[in-house]
């Protein structure tokens, strides 16, 4: 196993960390709560076994039962040989004391007295204003550190750039942050500058969704074409977790595993991992697999926001990716999923009223009022 430098923190963590949120289940339904508690030890402690230290978990993970299937799993000894993260449920904290109540409830749940990197979950522009700084929680975060019962604070985030940049500023107590990033999401939500900002402050950065929900790891045929010109037959998933690891300021990769086979191949590749290890060739193929997914977008929109703001409310750039990226990895149920439980029923396309001021303005020239109805046909009713 390889080990890597963690921002400031003096500890090195293994490149490839276990996210327990996707653990194989009895009745084969991704994320729910029957886990397959027999197969889901054997890959946590194969992957502890051969070097992996850090072990992530939250809150709603598997409805509710992940954190306690985790606390069991770390028992006779493997404990001590991992840190342990998990995340506060930060949605569903009303009062300033609640984040004290869950937070005892998960040191009940994983059976420790202290975790070692606890995250605010999912924190978004709206969620840190409204929760994390309205309601004091920063100050609670610290109280609990000073008590012992977590060690280093940090979060984890979907939102863009200038949200991200916001929260990494709006507290000195920071030791580390998680971010969605691939080589598909460079651009999108903190997206490399949000990597490299986070480390310029001395930050630990932990990568979550490097396969993009898997589907970088089972990508459509025309890019599997791209990909078996590679000169080191690296499979889909190998290239996309090399090119991360490539990256200096990335502390350690989250991969939520759901067999035995998917642990044994990510740990064989973080193994073989290192900053420098992918060359100019690779980048270059990387480059050439990016051009060919933004050559199958529908919808030519680049993000610009010029459309915005809409006078309904709808949040167009964001209905239109929702809709490009189940499109392009011809995985139309994320997508579904994503807009379902992402997108407030008042940002969503549905909210168009083809008033057509927006299409005035996109300088694609997009025909965004009739794309609208088709958006919400295939995602809010397919």
């Amino acid at each position: 196993m390889e080990y890597r430098k963690f921002g400031r923190i003096d500890w090195k963590p293994s490149a490839l960390g276990f996210g327990c949120m996707r653990l194989p289940t009895k009745d084969g339904k991704p994320m729910s709560s029957r886990i397959h508690e027999g197969k889901a030890a054997r890959m946590i402690r194969y992957a502890i076994d051969r070097g992996v230290n850090y072990i992530d978990t939250a809150y709603p993970y598997h409805g509710g039962k992940s954190e306690a299937f985790v606390g069991k799993v770390l028992r006779d000894g493997y404990r001590e040989r991992v840190m342990l993260a998990t995340k506060s449920p930060v949605w569903l904290i009303k009062k300033s004391k609640d984040f004290d109540m869950y937070l005892d409830e998960q040191l009940q749940r994983l059976r420790t007295d202290q975790i070692d990197f606890y995250l605010f979950h999912a924190l978004n522009k709206k969620a840190w204003d409204n929760v994390v700084v309205k309601r004091g929680l920063l100050d609670r975060a610290e109280k609990a550190r000073d008590r012992n019962k977590i060690v280093n604070l940090g979060f984890s985030f979907h939102d863009n750039f200038a949200a991200f940049k916001k929260i990494v500023d709006g507290h000195d107590g920071w030791d580390f942050c998680q971010i969605q990033y691939n080589y598909m999401d460079t651009e999108n939500q903190a997206g490399t500058k949000g990597l490299k900002y986070a480390a310029s402050k001395g930050l630990g950065v932990v990568v979550m969704e490097p396969l993009l929900g898997g589907r970088l790891a089972n990508p459509p045929r025309t890019i599997l074409e791209i990909i078996r010109s590679d000169r080191k037959k690296r499979a889909p998933a190998d290239m996309a977790l090399q090119w991360i690891w490539n990256q200096p300021e990335v502390s350690l990769v989250l991969s939520g595993m759901n067999t035995l086979g998917q642990v044994r191949g990510n740990v064989k590749s973080a193994s073989a991992s290192g900053v420098g290890s992918f060359g100019t060739v690779d980048l270059r193929l990387i480059d050439r697999i990016k051009k060919k997914y933004r050559e199958m977008v529908p919808i030519p929109c680049t993000e610009c926001s010029y459309c915005m703001p809409c006078p309904n409310g709808v949040d167009i750039p964001r209905n239109f990716e929702i809709y490009n990226n189940g499109y392009i990895h011809e995985d139309m149920r994320t997508a579904r999923n994503t807009y379902e439980r992402f997108v407030p029923k008042k940002e969503r396309a549905s909210a168009c009223v083809q008033c057509k001021r927006c299409e005035r303005k996109c300088p694609q020239k997009i025909t965004i009022s009739e794309w609208m109805p088709k958006v919400h046909a295939v995602l809010g009713e397919g």
